[in-house]
């Protein structure tokens, strides 16, 4: 055997090797790379998602609905307990324009009849004349325990509201000749029962009062306020 044969059956082994190498590298290799997601995997967990959101969903319901028919809630109670004018000035700048200034405090009492507690949110009452806004009084959010009331104050300071054409001729009339301005209050409150950690979803309360002030003597000659209704 000459030494290029001898040269060439090594090369040729050589070559033989790397090959059976490469190609147990690769199955090596090919055994150790995760496995990819299907679609049908991925659209069987998708399927469990959701299914996991609807129990849940069902359970929530079902919790709130045995909780509705064991506690039996009330809708909460609003009236108006006194209000107190600090002043009340009425300007009339032209026939058909007037201005109206007012500084008013309201107490209202709020009574829960459930057996359970209710968070009240944070909300604003409007005071308005012939449905001419005036101003705004502001009620922070509070907490009431069961078969409990308390009495929440507000207080709306309107400086120099202008009053304009018939409105201002009859808030003239009102104040100068019958001397009996009449306010209405109007507010939606917002509660939710509460039962251990559990809060049912919202109602809305409308509260919709009336306030009548003397001018001349400065007081409030008669008030009258209820629950208007119940939105949930």
């Amino acid at each position: 055997m000459t030494l290029s044969s001898a040269a060439n059956n090594n090369i040729h082994g050589n070559g033989d090797a790397d090959h059976h190498y490469r190609l147990y590298s690769r199955r090596r290799n090919r055994h150790y790379l995760p496995t990819p997601f299907t679609k049908a995997s991925l659209k069987g967990c998708c399927c469990c998602i959701f299914f996991l959101f609807v129990f849940i969903a069902l359970l929530v319901t079902a919790i709130a609905l045995v909780l509705t028919l064991v506690v039996k809630p009330k809708k909460p109670e609003f009236q108006l307990r006194h209000a107190v004018v600090s002043y009340l000035i009425i300007a009339q700048s032209a026939p058909s324009a007037a201005y109206l200034t007012l500084n008013i405090s309201v107490a209202f009492a709020a009574k829960n009849p459930n057996i359970v507690g209710i968070k009240y949110e944070s909300t604003g009452l409007y005071f308005m004349y012939r449905g001419v806004p005036l101003g705004t009084g502001s009620v922070p959010g509070f907490e009431q325990p069961a078969h409990s009331s308390r009495v929440i104050e507000t207080r709306v300071v309107v400086s120099r509201v202008n009053v304009l054409q018939a409105d201002a001729i009859e808030l003239v009339r009102d104040a100068v000749v019958d001397d009996r301005v009449k306010l209405r209050v109007l507010g939606d409150v917002g509660a939710k029962i509460r039962v251990l950690r559990f809060t049912s979803p919202k109602v809305q309360v409308s509260v919709d009062c009336g306030v009548m002030i003397s001018p001349k003597k400065q007081s409030v000659i008669s008030t009258q306020c209820g629950v208007d209704g119940v939105n949930v």
